[in-house]
This record gives C-alpha cells, sequence and structure tokens, in this order.
C-alpha cells in the first residue's frame, strides 16, 4: 500500500485515463475529484458494504484503517551538532 501527502489541487494519475484530484478538506474530511471513464465502475467503499447482503461476502471485503502516527518516543533522534567557534566547545 502506498501512503502519500498531497497539497491542494495535486493529483493522482492512475493508468492513463484516471485522474484523482485532491481538494483539500477539513478535519477528519478531505474533497477528492474522481476523473474517469464511464465504463469505469467508482462506488464508495460503505455503499458496496451497506449492498452486500451475505456475511460471508461481507467478510471478504478488504478493511482499510488509518495507520496511527508514531508517538514522539519512538521516532529517530536527530542528532545536533553546534560548533561554537568562540570557545572551540561542539555541543549535542
Amino acid at each position: 500500500m502506498l501512503r502519500l501527502t498531497l497539497s491542494v489541487e495535486e493529483y493522482l494519475q492512475l493508468g492513463e485515463d484516471i485522474k484523482i484530484v485532491f481538494l483539500g478538506g477539513t478535519g477528519k474530511h478531505l474533497r477528492i475529484m474522481v476523473d474517469a471513464p464511464r465504463d469505469v465502475n467508482v462506488v464508495r467503499g460503505k455503499a458496496v458494504e451497506k449492498n452486500t447482503a451475505d456475511p460471508e461476502e461481507k467478510a471478504k471485503l478488504p478493511k482499510f484503517y488509518a495507520l496511527p502516527e508514531t508517538p514522539e518516543r519512538y521516532r529517530r533522534k536527530k542528532n545536533i551538532v553546534i560548533n561554537d567557534t568562540r570557545t572551540g566547545v561542539k555541543a549535542r
């Protein structure tokens, strides 16, 4: 799975004929525009889940969850070296 950070009005190109444009967002919501040919079926995941009556088929549907950000204590610490030219002391 690919995880990207996009700016407003940037887009993803899927193949030669499908474009997904990020239009912006607020809080937990974002707006996208999907530019695809009419023969390509574009369906919201919740609609697929709602219209699937068979529990076995529903269990086979893919599930995607947002990955939580790594807590601060597990992030790599950046080494910052400061060279004080007056005293010749290097501090980290």
